[in-house]
């Protein structure tokens, strides 16, 4: 992939993507690998004042102090602004307190509701992880960044399994049956990034990333897509984004 001056990784742009969507003073739910660079990256360019919020309960005002596998490693642990409890930081979302949070799966439909249950493959049923923390940050949380690389299997109609209720079937469902997170706002996949339409609650594809068209996006996706009607390109990585990025993954992990 190439940008303004540099070449990059579909990754790298998936995770500024993630940081663009931060915004100053908020209270963010982070989750590991790409959102954990996305909220390093925001504090480093845009957003000073964010807070880091972790499953395991660390809670951080500034990004590890060194690249780091696990939310527990001693890194995070460091200099952290406090290491609390599973149901502290779920506290926090009870409370409304969350403005933000990112989630992934193997799944998610047009409505924005991710499956990490169960799939079938080969017509067999195959388990998979399971919840953790995902199905209470998509319920609380002010808005839902979802993060995920885009293959047709991977977006169907209707997932196997509501995991993470994202929009449900559309229009007031989350309203009805009284989830006080706003859902998902975005969906930064490795072809786009997709938002939602303020009415019908489907997923509108609203960027293309560089060197990727829409025609690819309509063919990976397992319903007809709808597009926005101002379609644009992602933005390509600045110099500073990009270098905040390898600041944080220096040995790209996360990135390559």
């Amino acid at each position: 992939m190439h940008g303004m001056s540099t070449d990059y990784t579909l990754k790298e742009l998936m995770v500024i993507a993630a940081a663009r969507q931060i915004r100053d003073g908020e209270l963010c739910f982070v989750g590991m690998r790409l959102p954990l660079l996305g909220f390093a990256v925001a504090k480093e360019l845009h957003a000073p004042g964010a807070i880091g919020i972790f499953e395991n309960g660390v809670i951080r005002d500034w990004p590890a102090l060194a690249p780091i596998f696990t939310m527990s490693d001693p890194p995070n642990v460091s200099r952290s602004l406090s290491c609390e409890g599973l149901l502290d930081v779920m506290g926090l979302l009870q409370s409304g307190r969350v403005n933000l949070g990112f989630i992934g799966g193997a799944e998610v439909d047009r409505f924005g509701n991710l499956n990490t249950h169960w799939v079938v493959e080969n017509g067999h049923r195959v388990r998979l992880p399971g919840s953790g923390g995902a199905a209470d940050i998509s319920t609380l949380a002010g808005r839902c960044i979802i993060i995920m690389n885009h293959e047709k299997r991977r977006f169907p109609p209707k997932v196997h399994f509501i995991t993470s209720p994202g929009h449900g079937d559309g229009k007031d469902w989350r309203e009805k049956k009284g989830l006080k997170g706003g859902g998902p706002s975005r969906v930064i996949t490795s072809m786009g990034i997709f938002s939602f339409d303020s009415a019908s609650r489907e997923m509108v594809l609203s960027s293309y990333h560089p060197g990727i068209t829409v025609e690819e996006i309509r063919k990976q996706t397992g319903w007809p897509l709808k597009i926005s009607a101002d379609l644009r390109e992602t933005p390509s990585p600045t110099p500073q984004e990009l270098a905040a990025v390898r600041k944080y993954d220096p040995r790209r992990v996360w990135t390559s």
